[in-house]
């Protein structure tokens, strides 16, 4: 995917990549500490992990075409470095929402015994946590890097 009605695709969708980024992360978070919030949010964030897993390697292959039309700049290789590492990080977030989702599953079918119910939870929820903050960090510094190489030095 290269153009959206006239403009490179990756302007276009990295703003998906950008909302559900730190939304899936807010929701494994909550999903993982609240158990009330995770009776009602662990299925929608799990749905929006698997848009985010389909949707970051689209955003990253329509700017790998746009550097390519752009030509080399330290600024877009450092924003395109940056960039290569988020289908990583989603793979991750989703694998979180994911242990979430199992956990509250087997809990529910008492699968997990209850005198090891808390334990796993805590387990899942420290691993979904440590993911998540790192999820929403590196959005943040793909999206910074991407912002200043379109726009630094051009905004007074």
């Amino acid at each position: 995917m290269t153009l959206i009605g006239g403009l490179p695709a990756h302007v276009l969708l990295v703003h998906a990549i950008v909302v559900l980024g730190p939304l899936v992360a807010f929701g494994v978070v909550l999903s993982a500490l609240w158990p009330v919030a995770r009776v009602r949010l662990v299925w929608p964030t799990l749905v929006l992990a698997a848009v985010l897993l389909v949707l970051t390697p689209v955003t990253t292959d329509a700017g790998e075409w746009l550097e390519q039309q752009l030509g080399e700049s330290p600024r877009i290789e450092t924003h395109a470095d940056l960039g290569e590492t988020m289908p990583w990080v989603v793979i991750a977030l989703f694998v979180a929402a994911l242990l979430v989702a199992a956990v509250h599953v087997l809990i529910a079918r008492e699968r997990i015994p209850a005198a090891r119910a808390r334990i796993v939870t805590v387990i899942v929820a420290v691993v979904a946590v440590i993911i998540a903050v790192g999820a929403v960090v590196q959005v943040y510094r793909v999206g910074e890097s991407g912002s200043r190489a379109v726009w630094e030095g051009r905004v007074p």
